[in-house]
């Protein structure tokens, strides 16, 4: 169903131009990185007739790309996932991507509405809008003790600069009601006495984004970037801004081996004299950062020795990435031996850091993609929380 023009777009070998090896396969990686196909193939026979002219077919196998979902998953961290909606990324066969997803958990529940035009333009700039509610509860995590009720939307545009990279930036708004406890932190009653338990926030986002995957699905070499800042601006109850930083390189060792590495920093503070809100701290630990520990377990703890997060994170992973014993030709499932390392504070200290080591497996199956990972921390310290076997399965958002 997907139409020509889809694919068209994403090819850098121009017809009827010089022949280029490296465009070919630069234009094979983009049509992959759609995600709208199991099967990719390039090839360029002669022309008939011709000693100086090639043709260049691509075929193409298309994987479905919207779901009717009514289901459940589960997750060691979040507990039982329900989740319904309908999701579309490629309607009608022309690249744009809807959404209406509801999903609920023990500590996120998120109602959303969302639709992004790829080629808003034929320049190839994006644009997008996010209609949001989203609720939190963390102490079913054993996080400090409080409840965050946000509702919000925003518009964002993408500009590509260069066949790799691309500036994004957006505009919206946001309203988060407060509740805490008589056993919350003392940091979150302070807050909330101070500023309220209502606060409006005008938000400006911007970033970059460069992504040399070779797949989206099984990448085996390449590097993907990305930079970002979210600035609650002045007009709002709140001034805050939150930076973010990721660098992840694949390095094929042979055909069928490949080595990732992926470092991450984060940094927030406050504006003009106002403080970070306690809701928009960092958090560290799981499946999805360092393994071994419990999600969003590791930094400072309360009096009640309940996880507060930081102002500041960094995490670093590197796995060994290897085919599935006897699944070889098996794209969608992979297996891994890894390291993990990671820290959340309020200021830059060694004794934070924590790290971990194990194996996992990362399955992209017909239902969603699961991860299971069984780990061992390497310098556990009175008061961790330890998690050695850990599985997500499902997006959550």
């Amino acid at each position: 169903k997907t139409r020509d023009e889809v694919v068209r777009r994403e090819m850098r070998q121009i017809e009827g131009g010089w022949y280029s090896a490296s465009q070919v396969t630069q234009s094979r990686s983009r049509i992959d990185r759609l995600g709208y196909f199991s099967e990719v193939n390039v090839e360029t026979p002669s022309v008939a007739g011709s000693t100086d002219q090639v043709d260049v077919n691509i075929s193409v196998v298309e994987k479905p790309t919207g779901n009717l979902l009514a289901g459940a998953g589960f997750s060691s961290g979040e507990g039982l996932v329900l989740s319904g909606g309908i999701t579309q990324s490629n309607v009608f066969g022309s690249g744009n991507h809807l959404g209406l997803q509801i999903n609920t958990s023990k500590v996120n529940t998120v109602y959303s509405f969302s639709l992004t035009e790829p080629y808003y333009t034929i320049d190839g700039v994006s644009r997008g809008f996010d209609i949001y509610k989203r609720d939190v509860d963390p102490t079913e995590i054993n996080s400090g003790r409080n409840k965050t009720s946000t509702i919000g939307g925003q518009l964002r545009f993408a500009v590509p600069v260069t066949d790799l990279d691309t500036i994004s930036y957006g505009l919206g708004v946001e309203q988060t009601d407060l509740t805490t406890f008589s056993d919350s932190p003392q940091r979150y009653i302070d807050y909330v006495n101070t500023f309220g338990p209502k606060n409006s926030t005008i938000l400006g986002t911007i970033g970059w984004a460069r992504d040399g995957r070779d797949s989206l699905i099984y990448p085996t070499k390449g590097s993907f970037n990305r930079a970002n800042a979210e600035i609650a601006i002045p007009g709002g109850d709140l001034q805050y801004y939150r930076l973010t930083l990721q660098h992840q390189r694949y390095v094929p060792l042979t055909r069928d081996y490949t080595l990732m590495l992926n470092g991450e920093l984060g940094y927030a503070d406050g504006l003009n004299d106002k403080p970070l809100p306690f809701y928009k701290n960092f958090y560290a630990g799981g499946v999805t950062s360092v393994r071994g520990f419990e999600p969003n377990s590791l930094g400072p703890r309360d009096t009640n020795d309940d996880p507060l997060g930081g102002t500041k994170r960094i995490v670093a992973n590197g796995e060994f990435l290897f085919p599935f014993p006897g699944l070889a030709n098996d794209k969608s499932v992979r297996m891994s031996a890894f390291v993990d390392t990671g820290m959340i504070a309020d200021k830059y200290e060694t004794s934070a850091f924590r790290y971990s080591a194990g194996v996992a497996v990362l399955w992209v199956s017909p239902l969603g993609p699961l991860k299971v990972s069984a780990a061992q921390p390497l310098n556990e310290k009175p008061g961790d929380r330890v998690q050695r076997f850990q599985f997500t399965f499902g997006a959550a958002f």
